[in-house]
């Protein structure tokens, strides 16, 4: 059996601390190597023993957490995951960390009711998993593989179509303006910022599940939109999709992509974690596939697990062109891997040639006729 993935917290709070180190020993296939209050006992910490992952709150004694994460980063890297309020209370803050060399980011486990222990234990356990993963610079050890245990599908919130329903479907979409669709999630912040970066304005509509907790997409977006030629924001309910936009699902809903007679909006939903996530990139894929068909391009990019493997194969079985990026740019090649060994995946390129293949795709489509 593999090695357990041996996880170093660092929190300046004792109850933090002892909460992480529950919900992280409780899980199989992960250990708490060990805890510190502050960087500089983590900094000593480190050099008697290296974690695979570390836990990094941001508002730290003696040293905040950014330099340290920054200082981690140019001297010896290591997965880091941002644990924080700060960001969970809207702050930019943990952008500067993903840009700063932190490889995910959740919010501090809350323990109010059941169910958020519940949903925070899931994602932390599955926020180190992920980054035990990650491709790190001087990083060799292999981590395990992500624990699969029984979990709901995309019939959560949204049903599949029969064999001949979908034939029918397929025939009675007709051919309308072109709408892209993408799912992401560890590495998947700095793979969406290259990608819509290099966009410009009249980009065909883009509509985006990146796997991030409630009031972190919003910062996201806002930090996407100010380097993007394209108008970025988390979206809401009901809201139109046009040319020239992006649209990020909210964290903590799903959304899903509908028809409000000639033209798209988006439904942002509650519902059950999909996939072990919420928002789903499955649930955004099969709302794209029975929607819009073979008018949408899907994309999957970087990350772990399996989230958007079925919907990309149901985008694809709908028409729909789709693309996996290549295992040599992913972060993580979890999602992209799963997919492309559905056969969901029409194509597999590397990141830095999808923004061609988006601009090819919206050129394309504006001549039906060759479209396919």
């Amino acid at each position: 059996m593999s090695e357990k993935i041996r996880v170093l917290i660092i929190d300046d709070s004792a109850s933090v601390r002892l909460t992480l180190s529950d919900i992280i020993s409780a899980d199989p296939d992960l250990e708490v190597m060990a805890t510190a209050s502050d960087p500089y006992v983590a900094a000593e910490r480190i050099r008697q023993e290296v974690p695979d992952v570390i836990f990094l709150d941001i508002e730290l004694p003696r040293m905040d957490g950014l330099t340290f994460l920054r200082k981690i980063m140019s001297q010896r890297p290591i997965p880091v995951v941002i644990c924080s309020s700060l960001a969970e209370a809207g702050s930019d803050t943990f952008i500067e960390a993903l840009e700063a060399g932190a490889v995910d980011v959740v919010a501090k486990p809350r323990v109010d009711t059941a169910q958020f222990l519940q949903e925070s234990r899931m994602r932390i356990c599955d926020a180190a998993k992920g980054a035990a993963h990650a491709k790190m610079a001087g990083m060799k050890k292999q981590a395990p593989a992500l624990t699969v245990e029984s979990k709901l599908t995309a019939d959560a919130i949204l049903p599949a179509v029969s064999e001949t329903r979908r034939k029918s479907l397929i025939e009675r979409i007709p051919v309308t303006e072109p709408i892209v669709a993408i799912g992401a999630s560890t590495g998947g912040t700095e793979a969406l910022r290259e990608i819509l970066e290099a966009l410009p304005a009249n980009c065909p509509p883009i509509i985006i599940v990146q796997h991030m907790p409630e009031k972190f997409t919003g910062a996201f977006a806002r930090r996407l939109d100010a380097g993007c030629a394209m108008s970025v924001r988390e979206a809401q309910d009901g809201e139109i999709v046009r040319a020239g936009q992006v649209l990020m699902a909210p964290g903590n809903h799903h959304m899903m992509l509908v028809r409000n007679g000639s033209r798209y909006t988006v439904k942002i939903a509650d519902g059950p974690h999909v996939s072990r996530h919420r928002p789903s990139v499955d649930v955004l894929f099969r709302s794209t596939a029975q929607t819009a068909g073979r008018n949408a391009l899907g994309i999957i990019l970087t990350g772990m697990g399996d989230d958007g493997a079925r919907g990309l194969l149901e985008m694809r079985e709908m028409g729909s062109p789709t693309i996996a990026q290549d295992e040599e740019t992913s972060v993580v090649f979890g999602m992209p891997k799963e997919a492309i060994q559905r056969g969901a995946a029409g194509r597999v390129l590397p990141l830095g040639k999808i923004a061609d293949e988006v601009l090819a795709f919206g050129h394309k489509a504006q001549r039906p006729g060759e479209n396919k």
